[in-house]
């Protein structure tokens, strides 16, 4: 018996695109808006958010973009500031094989 699932989950939006950014570096904003559950538009927004932070690095490939994640930040919120970004990815993405992730960056010294 399966139970319904509820109208919230524990990551917020921006928690969601970095997991989707670092599964996949090459993935389109429409696939990451559908996988999320969001507009496109909001994608794009949450991804100049993060790159904005440090926490996500853009670089031009052809007519696409590739998205790396910087994994040494630190969650921003006072609760989980001790949290290493990569850490938490590692977690979340479980067997899967996130993206080679950047060591460095803003973020390294700031807080996610």
């Amino acid at each position: 018996m399966t139970t319904p699932s509820p109208g919230w989950t524990f990551l917020s939006n921006h928690g969601h695109v970095l997991v989707s950014l670092a599964l996949d570096p090459d993935v389109r904003m429409r696939d990451v808006a559908a996988l999320v559950g969001i507009t496109e538009r909001a994608v794009q927004m949450i991804v100049r958010d993060l790159e904005d932070a440090g926490f996500v690095v853009r670089q031009r490939v052809g007519r696409r973009n590739r998205y790396t994640v910087v994994t040494r930040g630190h969650f921003r919120h006072p609760l989980e500031d001790h949290v290493r970004v990569g850490d938490f990815l590692a977690l979340v993405t479980g067997d899967r094989t996130p993206a080679q992730p950047v060591s460095g960056g803003r973020a390294s010294t700031g807080r996610a």
